[in-house]
């Protein structure tokens, strides 16, 4: 996979963005229009296509013991946050670790839930 399709990925959602906050390129981040929230940081690390997604502190710690290219995140909180190496992991799961991301940083409507 390539950065114009992993970024694809990411903006299929509603409300998802295309950033690019620093002066470098290398570093883009999708994030949500309406509350800035990120929920993905893509960069290169090690010439390695990866990105940063959140995830709940429970699932952090099983992800990463279960797949090799997932650890803790790197510039970011570690508890709730994990670098994927995008081409070391299952597209499957890379693609739920997307979605769970955008969902957790998700605006909260009146009721407290996600919106869709």
């Amino acid at each position: 996979m390539n950065p114009k399709e992993l970024i694809s990925l990411c903006l299929k959602y509603t409300d998802a963005v295309e950033t690019h906050p620093f002066d470098e390129d290398e570093y883009i981040v999708i994030r949500h229009e309406s509350n800035k929230k990120w929920f993905a940081l893509i960069f290169y690390l090690n010439k390695k296509l990866c990105v940063n997604l959140k995830s709940r502190p429970e699932d952090s710690a099983y992800i990463r013991d279960f797949n090799k290219g997932v650890y803790p995140a790197w510039h970011m909180n570690k508890t709730h946050w994990n670098t994927v190496e995008v081409n070391n992991v299952d597209k499957d799961l890379l693609e739920n670790m997307i979605k769970a991301s955008y969902f957790l940083t998700a605006p909260k409507n009146k009721r407290g839930k996600h919106e869709k």
